[in-house]
């Protein structure tokens, strides 16, 4: 029995149809009912969790950009001496910039960590000691780790065991009023992920359904429930077999018209609505647009700024938190001499010739010696590299001949023990 019959007829194998209708009591009136009967379910947006969160292209591209970025800087230990800052070496050194722990390297554990910072909230990584000093920093699922206080200090339970807060490196992305708690951006930001969620979902139905919004159907209703759903079935497979035939055109009965309901992508400014999506995410991780292939409002003077903007206040800021929780765990209130710090010029790597004019500059003006500027590079050191220059005459700082020059340099010590305390190292 097609549409057309049954626009005309009531099926007489079955027993006659009760119309529903608001009159009735046995229906009852409010607004989920009432559209339900029509076949109209009530629209709710799609609950957010960190899976779903990241299936927002602009979310994936801010936590991939900012937790690759934090994880490629090189950070360093180093100890301040009578002559200065030196870097370290040893164990120290393995852990904060080549390998925290025997089973992952630095880069992969770094950005596990900050992606945990970008997403829960929160990234803990626990240090591992031995007598000789700090030996391995291993990870904390944030997610199975409960945080609380005793008396007044803090500790962390994890898998079972109880750990110290001197023993955890903690970078909250912002901390609650009690101090323990946190506020986590992808939870914060649930309204603004929740309707761009929707608007993908939206999109990706409209365009697998053939671009064919949802319709009404209007004329002569049929009477009674089932007739309506026999109408909407009949309709919604002549729709589908035009599709699939590639055919624009499909018969009605006589008297009904189709019209769209709602309003179509374009007038929803779908486009629009879906960029401006992608800017609210930017803000909620203080990220320059730019740096989700949002180029919309970029020119060549902005998008330079950008940069500047990205070191200047996210990414020295997060390297600031993480080396003062890094320096406060590792060796105390005090500190002492010995100290962990990135280094930021890791960023101008993929711009060779402003990093080139920038060493140049640096060792015309006696601020790196040549051999320093070359081991930024990698490259080996050369002989007469271990002096000063300045631009004016080109010539060694302080001395008339190269035979003069920095002899104490050639027989320089080797890199401090980083686990020796600072007692230790001074008795040396």
């Amino acid at each position: 029995m097609g549409i057309f019959d049954r626009f005309s007829r009531r099926n007489a194998d079955n027993a006659p149809e009760t119309r529903a209708s608001i009159e009735n009591p046995t229906v009852p009136v409010s607004a989920e009912n009432f559209l339900a009967f029509f076949g109209v379910q009530s629209a709710n947006l799609p609950h957010v969790t960190i899976d779903n969160a990241l299936r927002v292209p602009a979310v994936w591209a801010a936590v991939a950009f900012l937790s690759r970025t934090l994880a490629a800087l090189p950070r360093h230990a180093y100890r301040d001496t009578k002559d200065g800052a030196r870097r370290l070496g040893g164990r120290l050194e393995t852990v904060v910039n080549a390998a925290p722990n025997d089973s992952i390297g630095s880069f992969g554990f770094w950005q596990w960590f900050w992606q945990q910072v970008f997403t829960g909230g929160r990234g803990l990584a626990y240090i591992e000691r031995t007598p000789q000093g700090i030996d391995s920093l291993w990870p904390m699922d944030p997610a199975k780790t409960t945080i609380k206080r005793v008396g007044l200090k803090i500790v962390y339970e994890f898998e079972g065991k109880t750990y110290d807060a001197g023993d955890v490196i903690d970078v909250p992305f912002m901390r609650r009023s009690c101090g323990l708690k946190h506020y986590g951006p992808i939870n914060q930001a649930s309204k603004a992920i929740q309707l761009a969620i929707a608007m993908n979902d939206y999109g990706s139905n409209f365009f697998a359904g053939g671009g064919v919004p949802p319709l009404a159907l209007e004329g002569p209703l049929p009477a009674g429930a089932e007739a309506m759903k026999r109408a909407q079935a009949d309709i919604k497979r002549s729709v589908d077999a035009a599709k699939n035939a590639d055919e624009p055109i499909f018969p009605i009965p006589a008297g009904y018209k189709l019209s769209p309901v709602g309003i179509d992508p374009a007038r929803g400014q779908m486009v629009e609505a879906r960029r401006f999506q992608a800017e609210e995410i930017a803000r909620v991780y203080q990220l320059p647009p730019v740096f989700l292939q949002d180029l919309t409002h970029g020119t060549m003077a902005n998008t330079e700024q950008q940069n500047l903007m990205l070191v200047q206040h996210l990414i020295g800021q997060w390297a600031k938190a993480l080396e003062d929780e890094i320096n406060l765990k590792f060796f105390g209130r005090s500190g002492g001499s010995r100290y962990v710090r990135h280094v930021l010029d890791g960023l101008m790597r993929g711009d060779f010739a402003t990093r080139m004019e920038g060493l140049a500059k640096a060792v015309q003006n006696a601020l790196l010696t040549p051999n320093e500027a070359r081991a930024l590079d990698d490259r080996p050191a050369m002989p007469h590299g271990d002096d000063l220059f300045l631009q004016g005459a080109t010539a060694p700082l302080g001395t008339a001949t190269y035979g003069q020059q920095n002899k104490a340099g050639a027989s320089a010590d080797p890199p401090a023990n980083d686990n020796k305390s600072d007692d230790e190292a001074d008795a040396a």
